[in-house]
């Protein structure tokens, strides 16, 4: 384990991480590396998984859809988005 990830508490789940399921292999990937690290961009995220960053954003894509991650703009580059775990 790195140094940002923290051990996930599946209390902290969001509410609808059953819809997770449903989705392709990369979303739920995309999933889990976002359950052990707080907040991360589309670039950390392909490097951290290994997949292509295409990949990627359509597993960010499925996951939006099915609110089980959030996005906000970053503070430090405006170019990038950081993409969490909804906890709700």
């Amino acid at each position: 384990m790195s140094a940002t990830q923290t051990r996930p508490d599946p209390n902290q789940r969001p509410e609808n991480w059953e819809a997770v399921k449903e989705l392709p292999p990369s979303a739920k990937l995309v999933a889990k590396v976002l359950e052990y690290n707080d907040r991360m961009t589309q670039q950390q995220l392909a490097t951290e998984t290994m997949l292509p960053t295409r990949t990627v954003r359509y597993a960010l894509t499925r996951l939006e859809d099915v609110g089980v991650v959030e996005s906000r703009i970053s503070f430090a580059d405006a170019r990038k988005r950081i993409y969490t775990l909804r906890t709700e």
